[in-house]
């Protein structure tokens, strides 16, 4: 993201300059008109699409459960206008975060260029690492998936959620949409869009296909595990631009990164490849939506491999050219000291650090 600089002629409206500044602005007015539109009965009935959930169904409590009856949910056509609200309402938070928490604390630290990019990017994706993660657990727990892990793969298909479970995935799918206007809002350089866009559309992929192939039960558990990890390594990097000599968060994350990828793996084929191959309802029906056939188990399965293949490989790549600028920085220390004057082998030694250290710091995010 781009310093912004102020200046004191206002833009002339509807101009670029101008969405730029007022975009948070423009997005708030566009959802008040939403929720407005609540008011009045003429158009309650459009505004409540966009504002609440939709096809919800009464399900009689049973012996097991408790006196009342449980309201779930299952997916449709409509819930495409309920993520765009929420898509606004993240924009709106996004702007919020970034002006009077980032913002605030890059003028204290004065920032370069590069590192004021990196540092809003790391500040949002920690600000909703957490947030997300958080949730998740408390979706786990609530619901008994850590006391009884045969839920991820036990009376498929999940065609019916509970609220907070829609919410959650109606949630995720509106960030990461949110996440292509603010290329645009944030000034992303060129040279980044095709990264960023990679990103988003590899996790817009991944969710909703557990979203409308009823595997939500599983997907909720690699997004908290996948989040928890990324959480690890922006709070890391954001400590790591206020000290440069902070390094054991990237040890730590380095660790549970693989662990993360190898968890995603074992639950993926346990649930994948033996719960849902062994189940008695092989049959391919759009109605119950039940996809468990064998054609869509091995899709599923290959799409989560060659993904988790595709970041091993760029968490390799980085560590290697990571080692390799490490030795090759520090050999030349070592045969230049009987030649080179004190002060000047340590003034030198200062620069090339700081120099491969921002740089160091610049690459970790390519490993998606």
């Amino acid at each position: 993201m781009a310093i912004r600089k102020k200046s004191t002629k206002s833009p002339p409206v509807l101009s670029h300059e101008f969405i730029l500044q007022n975009h948070a602005d423009i997005v708030s007015c566009v959802a008040m008109v939403f929720l407005l539109g609540l008011m009045f009965e003429i158009t309650a009935k459009a505004s409540i699409i966009f504002v609440t959930l939709q096809y919800n169904v009464t399900v009689p409590a049973t012996e097991e459960q408790a006196a009342e009856s449980a309201s779930l949910y299952y997916y449709g056509i409509k819930d495409l206008a309920t993520v765009f609200f929420y898509m606004l309402v993240a924009i709106i938070i996004h702007a919020i975060i970034q002006e009077y928490v980032l913002d605030k604390i890059n003028r204290r630290m004065h920032f370069s260029k590069t590192k004021h990019s990196k540092f809003n990017e790391s500040g949002q994706l920690s600000a909703f690492y957490l947030f997300a993660c958080v949730w998740g657990t408390f979706i786990l727990i609530s619901e008994n998936y850590i006391s009884d892990p045969t839920i991820l793969w036990r009376a498929y298909p999940h065609n019916l959620m509970t609220f907070q479970m829609k919410f959650f995935y109606i949630s995720q799918l509106a960030y990461w949409f949110h996440a292509f206007p603010e290329l645009y809002f944030q000034k992303t350089k060129k040279e980044d869009v095709p990264r960023q866009l990679v990103y988003i559309g590899l996790y817009l992929f991944h969710i909703a296909g557990a979203y409308l192939l009823n595997l939500n039960h599983l997907g909720l558990v690699l997004l908290v595990l996948h989040y928890f990890v990324e959480f690890l390594f922006h709070i890391s990097r954001l400590f790591y631009f206020s000290d440069e000599k902070y390094q054991k968060g990237f040890s730590l994350w380095a660790v549970l990164f693989v662990l993360g990828r190898l968890l995603t793996l074992i639950l993926s084929v346990l649930t994948v490849g033996f719960g849902l191959a062994r189940a008695e309802n092989q049959k391919l029906d759009f109605s119950t939506g039940n996809f468990n056939v064998l054609a869509v188990r091995i899709a599923v399965l290959a799409s989560i491999c060659i993904t988790q293949a595709f970041m091993m490989w760029k968490f390799i790549n980085f560590q290697l050219r990571r080692w390799r600028e490490h030795s090759t920085f520090q050999a030349p220390v070592v045969k230049k000291k009987p030649t080179v004057t004190k002060g000047r082998s340590s003034r030198k030694g200062t620069e090339n650090g700081v120099n491969r250290s921002e740089k160091n710091g610049s690459h970790f995010l390519a490993k998606l």
